[in-house]
């Protein structure tokens, strides 16, 4: 018996749908990951992009638990000296919620360009709506 190994080309893509509203930011960046790198498929491989399309609606119900609304921060480096700069989680939900889910599944996925790629087919979107009918995606539930 031998072991199957997916192609590129033989990938099939599918389009899901998260309503993330109500539920913690961590658990659904989480299983949003696992859908992006394609693991809960049978014909996962790891060196291979298997994964599908995510939309993630909602991103600005998410919720936080504890107070990590307050004490939590995400810090990034500006390349200049000295130029650390650090952002309070309750200003980045209130501002762009959506980079705040973008920012949690891209610490799920991999640093290489599986990781990358996986990242171009999140979609996010603040409210109920999305503009991905056409693909008619199916509801993920968590």
């Amino acid at each position: 018996m031998s072991t199957y190994m997916a192609k590129a080309q033989e990938v099939k893509r599918k389009w899901y749908v998260i309503d993330a509203e109500g539920k913690p930011l961590g658990r659904v960046a989480a299983q949003v990951a696992v859908l992006l790198r394609g693991k809960e498929k049978t014909t996962y491989t790891p060196h291979v992009d298997c994964g599908d399309n995510v939309i993630v609606i909602n991103c600005a119900k998410v919720v936080l638990t504890g107070k990590k609304l307050e004490k939590k921060h995400w810090y990034h480096h500006t390349g200049y000296i000295g130029h650390l700069k650090d952002v309070r989680y309750d200003t980045l939900m209130r501002e762009d919620p959506c980079a705040a889910m973008k920012k949690a599944v891209k610490g799920m996925l991999p640093d290489n360009t599986l990781g990358r790629n996986a990242l171009t087919r999140l979609r996010t979107v603040e409210g109920a709506e999305h503009q991905h009918a056409a693909q008619q995606p199916t509801v993920w539930e968590l």
